[in-house]
């Protein structure tokens, strides 16, 4: 059953911009909504520079750390999630590859292991924080 349908509305006609403008407003992100404000933030990342999910939280005035990868989880895949690290310098679990070929492209510091073997972001080259 469709919207119209269950409020007794003729899908056309007035009742169907009516319908229109509520369906394309609540679209529209929330600007108080969480998970907007995250990707607010993220989007803001530059190019070759990163944050931690706690300093995302932080720029939040939170220290949920763990609200922003849940909102990173959900639409990672929209967004510049390669930017959003943890607090070690390592990327999302399970998407270092991907990872290291972004910054790579970006030219985002990276620290490597003696032996070459692992690497991380260093951090405190390319940690970035919002009005910096």
């Amino acid at each position: 059953m469709t919207r119209a349908e269950a409020e007794g509305l003729e899908p056309d006609g007035a009742d169907a911009v009516a319908l229109a403008a509520d369906d394309a407003q609540a679209l529209e992100p929330d600007p108080d909504d969480w998970f907007s404000r995250v990707l607010e933030v993220v989007e803001t990342i530059p190019s070759g520079r990163v944050m931690t999910y706690g300093g995302v939280a932080a720029a939040l005035g939170s220290r949920s750390s763990r609200g922003v990868g849940k909102v990173m989880a959900h639409s990672g895949a929209e967004t510049h999630w390669w930017r959003v690290i943890r607090a070690s310098g390592h990327p999302a679990l399970g998407h270092a590859q991907r990872a290291l070929e972004m910054y790579r492209v970006e030219g985002t510091p990276l620290r490597w292991s003696r032996d070459g073997a692992s690497w991380r972001v260093d951090l405190a080259v390319a940690e970035w924080a919002p009005g910096s």
